[in-house]
């Protein structure tokens, strides 16, 4: 069987690690292997010391596509769930690994910040957490995403439910 990427895009904690691992659980039951490389933990191990400019934000992203690239050359599943706010990298990465599906995880401003576990949002807009995405700096919304789904409107299991629709229609469960 082929290994596939699933790119969750979005807002700060507009659902996509949430998203991620209820599908996790879901793709697991097919009996396929899945990672999960969330973007929190990959800033921890795989990109410790990087900031959060464009330049480092870009390496980032380059960092977890080339393991979602590998995970899914071996025929696995990888989960990506980091912001990738920009266009152009999450095209690079789509380029990367060629079996990419992005999901979009659209999600109103409000609901993130209502969200925010870490207080992140706040820091931001104090002013204390430059270029922030969604407040100081850019989110670019993908233009034609496989799959979108609106956590500001949908329960959990809506959009995991779309998502796994879309997937069985892409031919990948």
């Amino acid at each position: 069987m082929n290994g596939f990427t699933v790119w969750f895009t979005g807002l700060p904690s507009s659902g996509k690690s949430t998203l991620a691992k209820v599908l996790r659980d879901e793709i697991e039951k097919k009996n396929r292997h899945v990672e999960i490389l969330d973007g929190d933990e990959v800033r921890l191990r795989l990109s410790k010391g990087l900031g959060f400019s464009k330049k480092d934000r870009d390496e980032n992203i380059r960092r977890i596509s080339y393991v979602a690239k590998i995970i899914t050359r071996c025929g696995s599943v990888a989960l990506t769930c980091a912001i990738s706010p920009y266009k152009s990298i999450r095209q690079e990465a789509r380029e990367e690994i060629q079996d990419f599906i992005e999901v979009f995880v659209d999600c109103e401003l409000e609901q993130c910040i209502k969200r925010d576990l870490k207080g992140l949002y706040k820091k931001a807009l104090s002013g204390e957490i430059k270029n922030f995405t969604g407040i100081s700096d850019p989110y670019e919304k993908p233009d034609n995403p496989e799959i979108t789904v609106n956590t500001s409107s949908e329960t959990i299991e809506q959009s995991l439910k779309k998502i796994v629709s879309g997937l069985t229609k892409l031919g990948y469960l």
